[in-house]
């Protein structure tokens, strides 16, 4: 059976390829968006994109992703350092979620080494640029095969 994975991309990330190239990277979000969706044909998974600059929004498709989804994906973008909503509404899944940024977090200002979802996300990836989300898929892949696994 084909695994279903939502994946969320929090404010700004609308701008990726020319917002902050030299720490983003030069990827636009339909470009990491297709990569992730050849990735994950491979990897026998199906993905939805959910892009939003409103916090809101992305509290309800977290909510509901259960109903649908075996697995979350998501780059809060700069909600990671401020959005107990977010984490909230993550606190409410059982599915593995993993949590990406496409900057390593802790290697820039001091304001966002601090991560609201680290603690009650089953995992991590930072600093990878759009390769973290590849990281992501292949570490869900084997969250959902062995869900038993630490």
């Amino acid at each position: 059976m084909q695994a279903k994975i939502l994946v969320i991309h929090g404010p700004n990330l609308n701008l990726l390829g020319r917002r902050e190239p030299e720490i983003y990277g030069s990827a636009t979000l339909s470009e990491i968006n297709e990569m992730m969706t050849d990735h994950a044909r491979r990897l026998d998974m199906a993905l939805t994109h959910f892009q939003s600059n409103h916090e809101g929004e992305i509290v309800e498709a977290i909510q509901t992703a259960e109903e649908t989804f075996d697995g979350l994906i998501l780059n809060p973008a700069a909600y990671t350092h401020t959005s107990v909503a977010i984490r909230d509404a993550v606190l409410l899944l059982t599915m593995p979620v993993i949590e990406v940024h496409l900057s390593n977090i802790y290697k820039r200002e001091s304001f966002r080494h601090r991560s609201m979802l680290a603690d009650v996300v089953t995992g991590q990836i930072a600093g990878f640029g759009s390769g973290g989300y590849k990281l992501a898929l292949i570490a869900m892949a084997e969250l959902i095969e062995t869900p038993d696994q630490p």
